[in-house]
């Protein structure tokens, strides 16, 4: 693009504030410059439903691949960052550990162990960070399990997780940001080299074992492992903690809910289009082409902003508020195309089908814990609550 166009549309974004409350930035880029080249981070903002759908529609234009980008720095070249066969090959590999069927009748079962021996540490408690004591342990003993790495301890888990998501959006290059990220990366690489023999010798339906049956090489199995512990906790302890939070703010929608159990799923979709978990992912242009009447040129870089095109009003009603009744149920939360989140299913089995139901079930008079700091949520890139005070009766 010629140097006129970078500066018509260049926008200046606060990223502080965005962390902080991202949905006024979005709502105003949707509104002026919904194609916004923002020269902090060196990419466009992709912030409209109909311009994200686009892009993944068409992976030709639109390219996952990006060698500069952080995710391949921190984690490797993982099959996320890969297109059309290579991209495939990988993701064919571990279909069978993410599968509808997997997600019932492989991790269902210890999705429910996990949820009730943590509920029932907490039963006698009265209150809790939910957060903290339900959500991160819920999403981390069971990633253990899913991917095959049980060497773990899930405080690990879900600390290198943590480490590996700051490090892939550390656009400020915090050197801190960048040591605990590579300590994180190697953390996870000496678990995979210490469970590989133990999976060969004992194969089950766990990610490293399909990879390993499907003679995956050694960095892609590295790299595809670190992606997947990165979303794999991020998306469904957000998701657990969110929908648990929405539901207590909304008493209407919690009792609609509990008299209803198809409606838990209904408010697992509705809250990740809301506060979607993971609200941005890369592209890279690869042959010229226009977007929302901007060109753009081999090799510029978008961020395509979920977390806004999931609140845009020329898709959704009233697009701020959490309704589990609302009508328009498709939204971008788990990407879309050939991209499309491989761990969506057992994401919605962990959370809306198990982890969620069960602690209402469990901790009864469950509300929101007033009498100190309220519940707190950040994060643009990646959003999901903080902390969650929560009591109930013992």
């Amino acid at each position: 693009m010629t140097a006129p166009n970078r500066r018509i549309n260049a926008e200046t974004v606060d990223f502080d504030q965005l962390w902080r409350d991202p949905y006024p930035t979005f709502a105003r880029l949707r509104a002026t410059n919904p194609v916004a080249f923002v020269p902090q981070a060196d990419h466009y903002f992709i912030t409209r439903f109909d311009d994200i759908a686009h892009i993944e529609r068409h992976p030709a234009i639109f390219r996952a691949s990006e060698p500069r980008s952080l995710v391949n720095r921190v984690m490797g070249h993982s099959f996320m960052r890969k297109d059309d066969e290579e991209h495939m090959v990988e993701r064919k590999i571990v279909a069978p550990s993410f599968s509808p069927a997997a997600a019932k009748k492989v991790w269902s079962d210890t999705f429910r162990e996990i949820a009730a021996d943590l509920l029932d540490d907490l039963q006698d408690r009265g209150s809790a960070d939910l957060v903290a004591d339900f959500a991160t342990p819920m999403a981390a003993r069971s990633l253990c399990t899913v991917t095959g790495l049980t060497n773990i301890a899930w405080q690990d888990i879900a600390r290198w997780s943590q480490a590996l998501m700051d490090a892939v959006q550390n656009y400020a290059r915090d050197p801190e940001l960048a040591r605990l990220g590579q300590e994180a990366s190697d953390g996870i690489d000496a678990a995979i080299d210490a469970m590989i023999p133990v999976r060969r010798a004992n194969p089950d339906r766990s990610i490293l074992s399909m990879m390993l049956a499907g003679d995956m090489p050694l960095d892609s199995i590295r790299a595809n492992l670190k992606v997947i512990i990165g979303g794999g906790q991020n998306e469904p302890r957000d998701a657990n903690s969110g929908l648990i939070w929405a539901l207590l703010s909304n008493p209407d929608q919690l009792s609609a809910v509990k008299a209803d159990p198809s409606l838990w799923l209904r408010g697992f979709e509705e809250y990740v289009r809301w506060v979607s978990p993971i609200g941005m992912y890369p592209r890279t242009v690869g042959q010229e082409t226009e977007l929302a009447g901007v060109p753009l040129k081999p090799g510029d870089r978008l961020f395509l902003l979920v977390g806004s095109a999931n609140r845009d009003e020329a898709q959704f009603r009233d697009p701020d508020r959490f309704d589990l009744h609302r009508e328009e149920s498709r939204h971008l939360a788990f990407g879309s195309g050939p991209h499309f989140c491989a761990g969506a299913w057992v994401a919605r089995a962990q959370v809306a089908d198990i982890a969620v139901p069960m602690l209402f079930e469990r901790l009864k008079n469950l509300e929101l814990d007033d009498s100190g700091e309220p519940a707190r949520c950040g994060g643009w890139a990646f959003r999901g609550l903080l902390t969650l005070p929560a009591r109930w009766s013992a």
